[in-house]
């Protein structure tokens, strides 16, 4: 598997995807940008690429771009609810370094391109 999903992310992708068309997928990847060069991308896709890669992670489609996989395998998405709300976090164990701000990140191959937070 390229990342792994905690029970509590899980559970609440497949309320958000409720709200969704069939056929829908999880996308997760990487995109240049943020202070640090990488930043996460997340959401919901109804196609899928020729370069996609496409697992079923807890009972979810997810989808990733194959060029994304040496810089995500072995990341974990967990959601947590607390007094201000709820939010997903991502522990990505090829992150070497993050910014202050925590929105992005570099690995030690890949530098990505470094912007504004």
């Amino acid at each position: 598997m390229v990342i792994n999903l905690t029970e509590q992310a899980s559970v609440r992708i497949k309320e958000m995807m409720k709200d969704e068309e069939a056929n829908v997928s999880l996308r997760f990847g990487v995109r240049g940008g943020g202070c640090s060069g990488l930043s996460y991308s997340i959401g919901f896709d109804y196609e899928i690429n020729a370069l996609d890669i496409q697992e079923d992670v807890n009972g979810i489609p997810v989808v990733v771009n194959s060029q994304d996989i040496p810089i995500i395998e072995g990341t974990t998405i967990d959601y947590k609810e607390n007094m201000m709300g709820g939010g997903f976090s991502i522990d990505n164990p090829k992150a070497v370094y993050s910014c202050g701000c925590g929105s992005s990140f570099r690995t030690a191959e890949v530098v990505g391109t470094p912007g504004d937070c």
